[in-house]
């Protein structure tokens, strides 16, 4: 969200920013919100100045009646009165003004950084570079729910009937494997200096409105009937939530997290859920990563922060790419934005695994996050999330890469403490 004195003197920048997203429906917005914020100052102008006048009349009244001049008095209170019934309307008038503004704001995006690439949606975002060499093996992989299948490892058509499509049971080894990736990328990003938290798995309405834009709340979030909770699709949203209506000292960032969460999503939209297959569902588990630090450390760390993701696939030996997000593929909140993609040997083609984010100071506007600096005054901090791992799709990437031509699938070196020592899954049947 953007502050509206920004927007108030950079008109023409925002709706630049907004050709460049190709949201050009919004660009009415713009020029909507500075009436409104104009009309609004006017208001407070003119309501400020009857309290002043209200102040000075009653002294004026007193004196008066000291003096005896019951009249004179009688007409200023009449004055008094008066000005009491339109300050009333003003200051009845100030909180629609200020809503008005704040759900226009709202809708309002980001601006993007000058680096982030001009396209209308994720078919121009832009492969920057690769880590691994793609294999593709003299065999044929099956879908990976063939082979969790051939390893006793999933169940789709019971968590079919119990839950429908979107999602499954996970059993034997791969239930396993899922927990040994999740307990090493735990360890990996506490490895590099981040605090290990568990959040809430589900927030409060504002918290939402705080983290994400309203057309991803409306297409990923499940809401709690009866209730002011969501249940979270990603534990970006507690993270981040925590530090609501909060003022952080300076001297405690950066703050560096890494949580656990399961997450929920609707997946309503183009993709919608698959007939088959784990890797677009309701239900899944993430390791995640967030940042709260100073402005003019943010890119520093939005460069960390991917690249941390390609060294933990890396060290399982997985082959991914960085692909840098174009204007389009941006959500509203975001300033700059990449995928981490693991290279699918059986589709022949990389598919997203992580996702990079920096949002400048956006949530925290929006959330009321404040820092206090060494010389008392405050300022919003910059918040960033990235995904350490989020298996069963992850699975899917590591599956397909360790298949053997038997069947099997190796383990990497790194991964076997958190396997009980296995070095291999041996197909089932």
């Amino acid at each position: 969200m953007l502050d509206i004195k920004f927007i108030r003197d950079n008109p023409e920048i925002v709706k630049q920013n907004i050709r460049n997203k190709f949201q050009d429906f919004k660009l009415p917005l713009v020029d909507e919100v500075i009436a409104l914020d104009a009309d609004n100052r006017r208001t407070i102008r003119e309501a400020s100045d009857l309290r002043a006048d209200k102040n000075k009349f009653s002294k004026q009244i007193g004196a008066l009646m000291a003096q005896g001049k019951r009249e004179e008095a009688a007409e200023m209170k009449a004055k008094v009165a008066e000005s009491a019934a339109r300050l009333a309307e003003l200051e009845a008038l100030e909180p629609v003004y200020e809503e008005k503004i704040r759900k226009i704001l709202l809708q309002i995006p980001n601006i993007i950084d000058p680096s982030v690439p001009i396209g209308k949606d994720d078919s121009e975002n832009v492969e920057v570079q690769r880590f691994g060499d793609p294999v593709v093996p003299d065999f044929d992989i099956p879908y990976h729910t063939e082979i969790m299948e051939s390893l006793d490892g999933v169940d789709m058509d019971s968590a079919g009937r119990v839950s429908g499509n979107g999602f499954y049971y996970l059993m034997g080894d791969i239930a396993r494997l899922h927990s040994a990736v999740l307990a090493y990328a735990r360890d990996f990003m506490i490895g590099k200096g981040f605090i290990y938290c568990i959040p809430p798995f589900m927030i409060h309405g504002n918290v939402v409105e705080g983290v994400m834009s309203q057309t991803d709340m409306d297409a990923m979030m499940y809401k709690i009937e009866g209730e002011d909770l969501y249940l979270i699709g990603t534990s970006e949203h507690s993270m981040i939530g925590k530090f609501i209506d909060q003022i952080i000292p300076e001297d405690t960032l950066p703050q560096t997290l890494t949580s656990y969460s399961p997450c929920f999503r609707k997946e309503k939209g183009a993709h919608g859920i698959e007939e088959r297959g784990v890797y677009r569902i309701h239900q899944f588990e993430k390791q995640e990563m967030i940042v709260v630090c100073r402005p003019e450390d943010s890119m520093a760390w939005y460069e960390k922060m991917w690249r941390f993701s390609v060294e933990l696939f890396r060290s399982l030996e997985i082959p991914v790419r960085q692909l840098e997000c174009c204007s389009g593929d941006l959500a509203d909140l975001k300033v700059k934005s990449c995928d981490i993609e693991a290279w699918s040997p059986r589709q022949k083609k990389y598919f997203e695994v992580c996702s990079c984010s920096n949002l400048g100071d956006a949530q925290a506007r929006r959330l009321k996050m404040r820092v206090k600096g060494a010389d008392g005054r405050t300022y919003l901090p910059h918040t960033l999330n990235n995904t350490v791992v989020a298996p069963p799709r992850m699975l899917i990437a590591f599956l397909e890469n360790h298949l053997q031509a038997d069947g099997s699938v190796t383990i990497p070196e790194v991964l076997r403490p958190y396997m009980g020592g296995i070095a291999k899954l041996e197909k089932k049947h």
